[in-house]
């Protein structure tokens, strides 16, 4: 299935129904007076976090929903139907935003979480309401109010504690299938891994992580270059980032160092609050340097970079130093544990 992470959809909630004018018209009830009933409620529309669910491909096709409206109040004090609501199910981490205002409705960060993104319009009341000492045949009724109409923007912020952080072809695809279950796609050129990918990493029978994987940043890319910084969004929900670097790049010419800062200049022009993040410098594809040299290289690229925080030499292509470095990271996403999520269950439009 595609990964879509952007949809941008327009929401009709129905119209209330009218409310009704009658008059009680029976056999040897002369003056029955009013009966007329109220209109139904109009459908409203929700959204709901569905775990089952991993894209926003069905609503980059299906862009129009519309609910029904309430029926019309009717005579003998009846009162119309109210038209049920629509329900739509989408990822988990699905943030809503109502594309004209900008104004943010709602995070659908836990499963089951709804949110309710456009409002039936009420029933109009029928002349029942209006009758008095003083008015003994109201012919007063009032029409059903509108539905709500929204144009909204939804967004898939994927649910991650590890997040993965490097040029293309750093080896982020090999590290993702070397410490987990995960299979994304890995070859010899750059630009390889095109969407998102998740891997659960396990380090016990009962503890575990989640690890995203996006595609590759480049040089330039807070200004649209590449497809990475597109995905970016991804990370925000991570704990801890891991900057991986090619330290033995097939070109001659590259400079890690060079490219290691250009990245974190890109994480930090196009997000402040990514940039801030908790971050670990991860030296990938030590087997292609010589066992004599490897030590030094790495120290000579830590100096160059001027790095004071955690340092982690690894071969991801056979699982060299990965190992300690998942222990590593489950001791400090224990010690750095995640705000708790918010129960499940209604949450009310900004």
């Amino acid at each position: 299935m595609k990964f879509i992470d952007e949809a941008r959809i327009e929401v009709i909630a129905g119209d209330g129904g009218n409310g009704s004018a009658s008059f009680r018209r029976e056999k040897f009830v002369p003056r029955g007076g009013p009966d007329g009933g109220d209109g139904g409620r109009g459908g409203s529309i929700w959204l709901v976090a569905d775990r089952n669910i991993n894209t926003l491909i069905d609503y980059r096709f299906a862009r129009i929903h519309r609910a029904r409206r309430g029926e019309n109040g009717r005579g003998a004090d009846q009162y119309g139907k109210g038209a049920e609501d629509i329900v739509l199910r989408v990822p988990v981490g699905t943030v809503v935003t109502d594309n004209e205002t900008g104004e943010h409705l709602a995070d659908l960060a836990a499963n089951g979480q709804r949110a309710e993104v456009a409002r039936g319009g009420k029933g109009g009341l029928g002349n029942i309401h209006f009758k008095s000492s003083t008015n003994r045949a109201p012919r007063q009724f009032t029409p059903g109010e509108e539905g709500e109409k929204r144009l909204l923007h939804l967004e898939l912020k994927v649910l991650a504690d590890v997040g993965l952080l490097g040029m293309p072809n750093a080896g982020k695809s090999t590290f993702i299938r070397a410490v987990s279950a995960a299979r994304p796609k890995v070859a010899d050129y750059p630009f390889t891994t095109l969407a998102p990918n998740l891997g659960v990493v396990r380090t016990d029978t009962s503890r575990s992580f989640v690890v995203a994987d996006v595609p590759g940043l480049i040089e330039g890319a807070a200004d649209g270059a590449g497809l990475g910084v597109q995905f970016l969004r991804h990370l925000q929900r991570t704990r801890l980032l891991l900057h991986i670097v090619d330290l033995a790049p097939l070109d001659p010419d590259a400079d890690p160092v060079h490219d290691a800062k250009a990245i974190v200049l890109e994480l930090k022009r196009h997000d402040a609050a990514l940039f801030a993040k908790p971050r670990w410098l991860v030296l990938n594809k030590l087997d292609l340097i010589p066992a004599e040299e490897r030590a030094a290289r790495v120290k000579a690229f830590v100096k160059s970079y001027r790095w004071k925080g955690p340092v982690f030499a690894v071969t991801a292509i056979n699982g060299e130093g990965c190992r300690e470095l998942v222990y590593r990271i489950q001791e400090w996403l224990d010690a750095h544990p995640a705000a708790p999520a918010e129960p499940a269950g209604d949450v009310a439009p900004a």
